[in-house]
């Protein structure tokens, strides 16, 4: 497998995005059109184990940090472009995720925009599929760059904290993990007083997403902090939605 540490694997590993471009089917491609992709996800595996991921290690240096940052391009495009299917990342996942949430720290503001769009693109594809464990050790690590120097990185975390809630199904139980629930709401809250209303309109629809898997909690964490914030609105909007969905269920 290309390994980061050596300094002639980097034109290599750097031009691997620009190939898997050229593998990707185009959407305009005629139903049933035997695409090379087809071939080469035979054997996806083996290039997402023991290529790709040894990329996505950490090591110190420029030419390192170059190459994370194609592996993850590499990442991103085989989700988005349809080549892994939902079983076969369930089966890497475990061995994936760690890898991409530590890119979320990265330096680099593009390593960590695209840590946050494979993050998204994972979680719409098998999130639902994931046990609850491995989805709590997500979204601790997503918060955090609600905090990002990058407008573009805080807006795509706040969207895949929305796709994480969507996830959230019924094994999901919210009363036992309420605690990891808590944090999230909390955190949410503090960013729904954001001095960009377009941040607070976000924020908004994602609490709105996690509304009904515990409304109790969520209210009692909005009314909380209601009178601390710079306007009551955005949590007078998200109050009365939660009051809705309960009106939905009498």
């Amino acid at each position: 497998p290309l390994q980061a540490a050596h300094g002639s694997a980097a034109p290599v590993a750097l031009s691997l995005s620009e190939d898997l471009d050229q593998l990707l089917p185009p959407e305009t491609a005629a139903p049933g059109h035997r695409h090379p992709i087809r071939r080469f996800c035979e054997h996806l595996d083996v290039f997402l184990l023991e290529l790709l991921l040894p990329n996505l290690v950490w090591k110190a240096g420029r030419t390192a940090a170059a190459i994370r940052t194609s592996a993850l391009s590499c990442l991103l495009a085989l989700l988005q472009g349809g080549a892994i299917t939902p079983s076969q990342l369930l089966v890497v996942e475990e061995r994936l995720s760690p890898q991409v949430l530590s890119a979320l720290e990265e330096d680099s503001q593009l390593s960590r925009l695209l840590a946050c769009r494979s993050l998204s693109t994972l979680l719409k594809l098998i999130g639902p599929g994931l046990h609850p464990d491995a989805l709590n050790n997500i979204y601790p690590e997503v918060l955090k760059r609600l905090d990002d120097s990058s407008e573009e990185v805080r807006g795509v975390a706040l969207r895949a904290l929305g796709l994480w809630l969507a996830s959230l199904g019924k094994d999901y139980n919210s009363q036992l993990y309420s605690q990891h629930l808590e944090v999230l709401f909390q955190q949410l809250l503090l960013h729904l007083d954001d001095p960009d209303s377009r941040v607070q309109d976000t924020v908004l629809e994602v609490l709105k997403t996690g509304s009904g898997i515990h409304p109790a909690l969520l209210k009692q964490e909005v009314e909380a902090v209601r009178d601390k914030q710079r306007t009551p609105v955005y949590c007078d909007q998200l109050l009365q939605h939660i009051h809705s969905l309960r009106q939905d269920t009498v």
